[in-house]
């Protein structure tokens, strides 16, 4: 069965851990996101992916703006995540990802669901290559 959870161990939230993501981690795109990844080094072994979601305060300088963008793409990711949770536990790796967000304007959820696919089947990719 499948789930289609977001829970709190599986967000990215340790300030050590984002700040290693951003100094040390390789990345690509898929317009509108910018993908950040790091491969090992995640606190708990249940899950084998912790992400994180930003947009950015310069282009969006209302909260309401940015939050709606964030809860989007957690959204997107929540609902087409299974089958990269699959390869990586074949595969027992752990992967950090930050989404950033680099569209000037809202998008909206269709476009952000397929471009969320596409991203998580290049991360796929790319981490199968590593």
């Amino acid at each position: 069965m499948k789930t289609y959870s977001f829970t709190r161990e599986e967000r990215l939230k340790s300030k050590k851990l984002i700040e290693t993501l951003f100094r040390e981690g390789k990345a690509f795109s898929v317009f509108p996101y910018r993908v950040i990844y790091l491969v090992g080094g995640l606190p708990t072994p249940a899950f084998p992916v912790q992400v994180g979601f930003t947009a950015p305060s310069r282009h969006f300088p209302h909260a309401v703006d940015r939050n709606r963008i964030k809860r989007l793409g957690r959204e997107c990711w929540r609902l087409q995540k299974a089958p990269l949770y699959a390869h990586l536990r074949e595969r027992q790796l752990q992967v950090s990802v930050f989404f950033l967000y680099t569209d000037k304007q809202i998008t909206d959820y269709e476009t952000l669901y397929k471009k969320m696919g596409q991203a998580i089947a290049r991360l796929d990719k790319v981490l199968l290559e590593a």
